[in-house]
C-alpha cells in the first residue's frame, strides 16, 4: 500500500462544529459536498460522513422528482428539492447528489445517490 494513503475517500472523518448534535443518517454539508452521518456525532466530536452511496433522506413534500434528476439541497427545509426549485442562500445544487428513484408530490423521502463531487453553494 502506498505510504501516503490516508483513508478510503468514500468515507471522511468529520469534526462536528455545527453548534448542534448530528444524528445518524442526517445529511451533512462539508463545504459544497453533501454526505450522510454514519453515526450520531456530538458537537465538537469527530465522526464519519459517507460522501458516496445511496441513502433514503428527506425530500420537500411538494417536489416531483424523476429518477436520475439533479437535486437541490434546501438548507432551511433540511430536505432535497427538484433542481428547478429556486435556490436560496446556502442551498447546494449541482453534481453532489441526484435522485436514485422517482418520488412524487406528497412523498417526504427518497433514495439519493451521493457522488462525492462538489456542488455549488448559493451565495
Amino acid at each position: 500500500m502506498a505510504k501516503n494513503f490516508v483513508q478510503d475517500g468514500r468515507l471522511l472523518d468529520y469534526i462536528n462544529n455545527t453548534g448542534a448534535a448530528i444524528a445518524s443518517g442526517q445529511v451533512v454539508a462539508i463545504g459544497a459536498v453533501l454526505g450522510v452521518a454514519m453515526d450520531d456525532i456530538a458537537e465538537g466530536e469527530s465522526g464519519v460522513i459517507a460522501i458516496e452511496g445511496v441513502f433514503t433522506v428527506p425530500k420537500v413534500s411538494g417536489a416531483v422528482i424523476g429518477q436520475g434528476q439533479p437535486l437541490t439541497w434546501d438548507v432551511s427545509a433540511k430536505a432535497f428539492d427538484d433542481a428547478a426549485a429556486t435556490a436560496a442562500t446556502g442551498d447546494i445544487t449541482g453534481p453532489t447528489a441526484f435522485a436514485a428513484e422517482a418520488a412524487g408530490n406528497g412523498a417526504t423521502s427518497l433514495a439519493v445517490k451521493f457522488t462525492g463531487v462538489p456542488g455549488t453553494v448559493k451565495a
